[in-house]
């Protein structure tokens, strides 16, 4: 399957170290070299403007997906050619996967966490068959993909879950990984704890 589109979850926080802006810049480019769409959160400011700014810049195609709640407090991306409005925070994010082919996660806050772990959680149900890449940019997510195997250790998941994501260390890997991971199309009866 050829990959067009992808969905980025990041953060809107104005005050990231410079170093998680510069993986945004650098994935922009990659994504660009690949002729990937891009589907994000429709945000101005943060790790989310810089996503926004590179692709409008460069004349990519981006889609900003966000809460009708969110555009009446004019948190909303005002160059963005391609708006889709939702009635609410649930249908915002599935109409950011229905409208992209994978996932890759940028550091974020809890909005970004909540994102990634809906995805997993829809994934590890079967409802989601794209792949989900975890930026873990200068070990961002350590504490997380460790406490994701603690889950495993603990019993509360299966081993095999842990493989419903990939990691990259890189920009360049995330989208790599992204281009060449296959869909996930084991069924639902097939994924539940016994």
């Amino acid at each position: 399957m050829r990959r067009r589109s992808v969905c980025v979850f990041c953060a809107s926080s104005e005050q990231a170290a410079e170093i998680y802006n510069e993986a945004a810049r650098e994935l922009v480019r990659q994504c660009l070299l690949c002729k990937l769409s891009v589907v994000y959160g429709a945000g101005a400011v943060g790790i989310m403007g810089i996503v926004a700014d590179g692709y409008l810049q460069a004349c990519g195609d981006i889609v900003g997906v966000i809460p009708e709640f969110m555009v009446q407090r004019g948190w909303h991306h005002r160059k963005l050619e391609h708006l889709e409005i939702t009635p609410d925070m649930g249908s915002r994010k599935q109409k950011m996967r229905e409208l992209s082919d994978g996932i890759i996660v940028l550091p974020g806050g809890c909005g970004t966490l909540e994102e990634l772990l809906e995805c997993i959680t829809q994934k590890q149900l079967g409802l989601y068959k794209g792949p989900i890449i975890i930026l873990n940019t200068a070990g961002f997510y350590d504490a997380l993909l460790q406490q994701l195997e603690e889950c495993v250790d603990q019993r509360m998941m299966r081993p095999e879950h842990t493989r419903l994501w990939a990691v990259a260390r890189t920009p360049e890997e995330a989208v790599r990984l992204f281009m060449e991971l296959p869909d996930e199309q084991q069924p639902l009866e097939k994924r539940v704890l016994k």
